[in-house]
């Protein structure tokens, strides 16, 4: 195992909370914060059970100061900030020397100013967006994007690797933030043609399993088919990534490919479908819910 260092880590969601008990597994003194109190009751509660000892602390200064390494796991840019460069942000107190791995999914402008602003108090910075979901953040399995200096990259490699399957260096500060815009992008491309698809063998009359086992084995194969085929099929979608997180990403995808000079209409399309779940009341449906936008008949049916 590596060595055992203490680390503060800011944000309990869905995501921050399993993260935060790997690296108490790991054998690391981990300090935790999170916004909510009721959530950080949740998870003080759920660690305590499993006989983890994680500290909580009253603010994200409070829970950086001392930490060789710090963690964030907050909603967007706004919290980012809030969390990091307010009076009670973690960069009041880090120490010289020590480090900032960000793992929340911010625009890239948001990656390059915390590294900057890091840089001026002598603090190594890492974006470090995450695929994979919830469930990759409990088994361990995450996908991690990373931008910054090789040097702080390395250094977080070995403590990421306790909840991660892949870590990889993209590029300097941002390029993990736009790596991961590109992800999401894939994602919602391959949703939108995957509700079609459903709506399409549903009108036909097909066995819905046997039509999943015929096209998964060939080029149409997908995380998302194989994951999400049966339970989109079965209308179920109170779990997963959200379509508010997921609307949150694409706007910072369609923002940095406008600053780049691009067009992106199959994004642009599809967080518009979003739009419209979202305005039905299923902003909290996983991601999936998309299909719920589609008719089950054809409309000649009724």
């Amino acid at each position: 195992m590596n060595t055992p260092q203490s680390i503060a880590f800011i944000g309990l969601g869905v995501m921050g909370g399993p993260m935060t008990g790997h690296l108490a597994r790991a054998g690391h003194t981990v300090t935790a914060f999170n916004r909510s109190p009721e959530r950080a009751a949740k998870w003080r509660e759920a660690f305590a059970e499993e006989g983890l000892d994680v500290t909580f602390a009253s603010t994200p200064a409070d829970a950086a100061r001392g930490a060789d390494t710090v963690f964030i796991c907050v909603g967007n840019d706004d919290d980012l900030t809030g969390v990091t460069l307010s009076e009670h942000g973690v960069l009041t107190t880090m120490r010289k020397g020590s480090l900032l791995v960000d793992h929340t999914t911010v625009s890239a402008d948001m990656a390059r100013r915390l590294a900057g602003e890091a840089e001026t108090r002598g603090i190594a910075a890492v974006d470090a967006p995450v695929s994979g979901g919830e469930a990759g953040a409990v088994s361990g399995q995450l996908a991690v994007m990373c931008g910054g200096d090789n040097a702080a990259v390395e250094r977080a490699r070995p403590i990421m690797e306790c909840y991660s399957k892949s870590i990889v260096h993209v590029g300097p500060s941002g390029a993990g933030q736009t790596a991961k815009m590109a992800n999401q992008m894939c994602i919602a491309g391959i949703l939108g043609g995957l509700s079609e698809a459903v709506r399409l063998a549903e009108a036909a009359g097909l066995d819905l399993g046997k039509t999943y086992e015929a096209i998964s084995g060939g080029a149409a194969q997908s995380w998302q088919m194989d994951n999400r085929w049966t339970t989109m099929t079965a209308g179920e979608f109170d779990f997963g990534f959200a379509i508010d997180w997921m609307r949150k990403d694409l706007g910072y995808a369609l923002d940095e490919a406008k600053r780049l000079g691009l067009s992106a209409p199959v994004t642009a399309l599809v967080d518009q479908f979003y739009a419209d779940v979202q305005a039905s009341g299923g902003g909290r449906r996983d991601t999936s819910a998309l299909i719920t936008r589609l008719a089950q008949k054809p409309l000649d049916q009724g």
